[in-house]
């Protein structure tokens, strides 16, 4: 059996290669690799939301199956990103009911919300990480890259008061614009620091 690495989430960024998309970076535990996988925008911000914290005014698809877990007495024990096949990842949830276990196949973007959500831990393969992670040097000039990568901040929110931007946040989440939420919460963070 190929030999699993234990991955944690790093971030969410724009996707550099496909309009549209986020790029969710992992990095692997104790390790300098760095894991990009593309993921489409409703799940980037399904994953986002809880990454910082924000709880939607109604429950989103992947808080929905959380609850379905719970009712039914089912947990996650992992996430397993097995494979990478015409510039796709393969991932499947490790489930146990009672006495059953169940493996289920899933999109990784999937996977990964429900995983963060019942911080069940994420593992990848040896091979995925060979073949596809970004090794990363700490004291190169990639670790800016990769903040600049990473960043997500407003270009001029600067300019409003706290009142126009605590009734902006309001809106971004009644609305469920949890990408414009997360830049007004960041603003408004900011001010207070």
């Amino acid at each position: 059996m190929n030999q699993r690495v234990k991955l944690s989430i790093l971030g969410i960024s724009f996707s550099q290669v496909q309009a549209g998309a986020y790029a969710l970076i992992f990095s692997e535990d104790d390790g300098p690799r760095r894991l990009p996988i593309v993921i489409g925008t409703p799940e980037a911000q399904s994953i986002a939301i809880v990454m910082e914290k924000i709880n939607p005014p109604r429950p989103l698809s992947h808080d929905l199956m959380v609850s379905i877990f719970s009712s039914l007495g089912i947990e996650l024990l992992e996430v397993f990103i097995y494979k990478f096949d015409q510039g796709a990842f393969f991932a499947e949830l490790s489930l146990k009911q009672g006495e059953n276990e169940y493996k289920i196949d899933s999109r990784t973007s999937d996977a990964v919300a429900l995983a963060i959500r019942t911080h069940a831990p994420i593992y990848t393969t040896e091979e995925i990480m060979k073949n596809m992670a970004i090794i990363f040097d700490e004291k190169s000039e990639e670790q800016e890259d990769m903040k600049d990568f990473l960043s997500n901040k407003e270009k001029d929110l600067s300019q409003l008061d706290n009142e126009s931007l605590n009734s902006m946040l309001q809106e971004a989440l009644s609305k469920e614009d949890f990408e414009s939420a997360i830049k007004l919460r960041d603003e408004l963070n900011r001010r207070k620091g």
